[in-house]
């Protein structure tokens, strides 16, 4: 019996130490092929987060934007639980995977017209898409009425369906 054990030890123990060395000798290439995708992803965000860092903007519109985003982050935290419980049926992962990927569409949406309003009216702003409404924060000096009726118009332009789109202003 203690034969047994020792042998098992041994096996146990050289399989490790082979596995440990062809590890230290294995080439760096095969290393950062896997860590290469991180790497860039990780570049990327560095990039996008400088460009954001470059355009000033209203400190009303960028925490519009980060209490937004933690909404919707952990709504999609939420659904990713249901989607990896194993308690879960098919059905109810469906609903969640269906969820994410309407949130995910809101968040096109929603980059979308804030640049359409950038490119048209020469405003930046804040867009919140939330069923058939939409939510338009704008930053101008003026606040008139025309400018927000004309927002409105072309924003519906866009849509399918009829929108319920209301604007506010905020001082630049």
């Amino acid at each position: 019996m203690i034969q047994k054990k020792s042998i098992w030890f041994i096996t146990l123990f050289t399989l490790i130490l082979a596995l440990s060395i062809y590890y230290v000798t294995m080439p760096s290439e095969l290393l950062m092929t896997n860590n290469s995708a991180l790497v860039k992803n990780k570049e990327e965000e560095k990039v996008s987060k400088e460009v954001v860092a470059e355009i000033e903007e209203s400190e009303i519109l960028t925490s519009l934007r980060v209490e937004d985003d933690e909404k919707v982050q952990k709504e999609i935290d939420k659904m990713k639980e249901v989607m990896a419980s194993s308690d879960a049926t098919s059905e109810e992962r469906n609903v969640a995977y269906e969820k994410i990927k309407a949130l995910n569409e809101n968040r096109g949406v929603e980059e979308k017209l804030e640049k359409q309003i950038l490119d048209e009216f020469k405003l930046k702003s804040f867009v919140k898409v939330d069923g058939d409404q939409i939510k338009v924060v704008a930053l101008s000096k003026t606040h008139d009425v025309k400018l927000a009726n004309n927002i409105m118009r072309s924003l519906q332009k866009t849509q399918n369906k009829k929108m319920y789109i209301s604007v506010q202003f905020q001082n630049s």
